[in-house]
């Protein structure tokens, strides 16, 4: 993992595993159904094979792809997304929803598979299940048991 940045914030601990050039564009292949390294580099114009092969090191080192060798001599992977990648496909939902409101040149759209209208994203309480539109991302409290805890003398 790239440790660019060293503060104490979701966005910034997840640009250290995400935020490489490229890495978006390969997660995005991925979630789309290419999962061979080929398919991969033919969807992405201008990504080295090198940087390609170093990014998906990355990503197995981060828990996020699972690499499974299907082919010996050569030596050929088959690369999917653990559980862990799969829970970013809201991200990329909500960056595809937000170029279609502020792009000059929108290239995708999200869409209700059942009736072909557009979505938005919305969030809810996983308390009382109603949809909000009031959020603020506020601190975790840590505990003493939180290995991540900071102590404070």
């Amino acid at each position: 993992m790239n440790e660019r940045y060293n503060l104490p914030c979701n966005i910034a601990q997840t640009l250290n595993l995400i935020g490489d050039r490229w890495t978006l564009l390969i997660l995005h292949e991925m979630l789309a159904g290419n999962h061979s390294f080929n398919q991969i580099k033919h969807a992405l114009p201008g990504l080295s094979s090198r940087m390609l092969s170093e990014r998906l090191r990355l990503l197995e080192d981060s828990g996020l792809v699972h690499a499974e060798l299907y082919s010996e001599h050569p030596p050929r992977y088959h690369y999917a997304l653990t559980e862990s990648g799969r829970a970013l496909e809201p991200v990329f939902n909500a960056i595809i929803v937000w170029g279609r409101n502020h792009l000059k040149r929108c290239y995708k759209k999200l869409v209700h598979t059942e009736c072909g209208h557009e979505v938005g994203i919305v969030c809810h309480c996983e308390h009382c299940g109603k949809i909000v539109e009031d959020v603020r991302a506020v601190p975790v409290e840590q505990t003493d048991s939180d290995p991540a805890a900071v102590s404070e003398a």
